[in-house]
């Protein structure tokens, strides 16, 4: 995250946690539980956590030489469907997430997250670890029959349903034993022969 949207860090934010009382000693910690409203876009195409929904985390900060090490796990409702048969799902993951949030004036990677004074934001962090959890493709049940690809109903309503198909392959020979081609053929024939008795 850039440096100009960290400065504007508002510590009121359930997802940013004041780190002061560590106080830069190594080795200080403090764990915390927090209930907080799940932030946008923490969601794939079929499944997501809803905007505002209730996130339970559980905390541990620790002061370490080149920052405030934070080891964490999340657990969030999701919602979803089945890309099976569609239908709607909902159910709870539970995430483990592990992030060192460096000392602004610490010498480390660019890309690390920093603390802006003494604060911290787990909203990116926290963001990544629940997306990269989500299944990419989520099923109301293992054994879940899905919808039939020729008319869209549920096959776990009818296990036996089924379409008659032919092989494509075998098309010019249906005239040959009263098929559809053969029965189109007669009529056209019985056509033609009355034209000519007219």
């Amino acid at each position: 995250m850039r440096q100009d949207t960290l400065d504007r860090l508002d510590p009121r934010n359930p997802l940013v946690v004041d780190t002061r009382e560590l106080g830069r000693r190594p080795g200080s910690m403090r764990r915390e539980t927090r209930d907080v409203p799940a932030p946008a876009d923490m969601r794939i195409d079929v499944i997501g956590v809803p905007e505002g929904a209730p996130l339970e985390l559980e905390l541990r900060l620790e002061a370490v030489m080149e920052g405030v090490l934070v080891s964490g796990a999340a657990e969030v409702p999701l919602t979803g469907e089945c890309v099976r048969c569609l239908d709607p799902l909902e159910r709870r993951l539970r995430v483990d997430f592990q992030e060192l949030y460096v000392y602004p004036d610490g010498d480390s990677d660019e890309d690390a997250p920093r603390l802006v004074g003494d604060l911290l934001d787990l909203e990116p962090e926290l963001r990544d670890a629940v997306v990269l959890a989500l299944p990419l493709a989520p099923v109301c049940r293992e054994d879940c029959g899905g919808l039939c690809l020729e008319c869209g109903a549920r096959l776990d309503d009818d296990p036996g349903h089924a379409h008659e198909t032919a092989d494509p392959r075998w098309a010019a020979l249906q005239g040959l034993f009263g098929g559809p081609t053969a029965e189109a053929d007669d009529n056209g024939a019985h056509r033609a022969d009355e034209n000519q008795e007219k």
